[in-house]
């Protein structure tokens, strides 16, 4: 993680800021030329594609805010869990919108907000190791006191992107910006919240594994 010691918490703010933003421009750009197409006199008949546009868009926005305040908010205070039941219902909305389909085979418990965070950030490292589509499954052993993670992604052409391999190995990027600070803030998390993350290729699929790391007994 020393190599990323010269990011501000201002910076990596910003950049998150930016990462969001990123998200939500489109379905919010849709929804405002849906409203601009309403607004247009003698265009009735293209009120009704106007208004599925909207809904459709605002499903998607509202869909993606849920999804970045749980996996890059503050999620209640420090020390806090968060119910993967939660974690859940905002993937699965993030995911509707997106190419690759969810299935999620973790069971609903209490987790630290940390370990939770990390699993949806990892969610979307793994989407995009799918660019063209596929499915993303997302399994867990172990118990709430040393739960360990794997999400699989399979699809056409399924590979690691050179900058989130080089991220998560611990190698700095040549840039810190808007793309590259995703991985870093998973590997942030994954150090605050004692779990070593793996990404690897497994023939068609790439693999992540997260393992919480089991303190010592004295």
């Amino acid at each position: 993680m020393s190599v990323f010691k010269d990011l501000s918490s201002l910076d990596l703010s910003a950049l998150l800021v930016s990462r969001v933003c990123h998200d939500i421009i489109s379905p919010v750009g849709a929804i405002t030329n849906g409203l601009e197409v309403l607004d247009e006199e003698g265009n009735e008949d293209m009120a009704d594609f106007a208004m599925d546009l909207i809904r459709k868009s605002a499903r998607h926005a509202s869909a993606k805010l849920q999804f970045a305040r749980l996996a890059f908010g503050a999620a209640g205070s420090a020390g806090a869990s968060i119910d993967t039941g939660d974690a859940q219902e905002v993937a699965v909305g993030y995911m509707s919108t997106e190419k690759a389909n969810l299935e999620w085979n973790v069971p609903r418990l209490l987790l630290p907000k940390n370990q939770v965070k990390l699993i949806l950030n990892l969610l979307l490292l793994t989407k995009q190791c799918v660019p063209r589509g596929g499915t993303i499954t997302i399994s867990m052993d172990g118990d709430e006191s040393a739960p360990n993670f794997v999400l699989k992604a399979e699809g056409t052409n399924a590979r690691i992107p050179q900058d989130v391999s080089e991220i998560l190995s611990g190698q700095e990027p040549e840039r810190i910006d808007a793309h590259t600070v995703q991985p870093i803030y998973a590997v942030l998390l994954a150090a605050e919240a004692g779990v070593n993350v793996e990404l690897l290729k497994d023939g068609d699929a790439v693999i992540c594994k997260a393992n919480t790391q089991v303190a010592e007994s004295v």
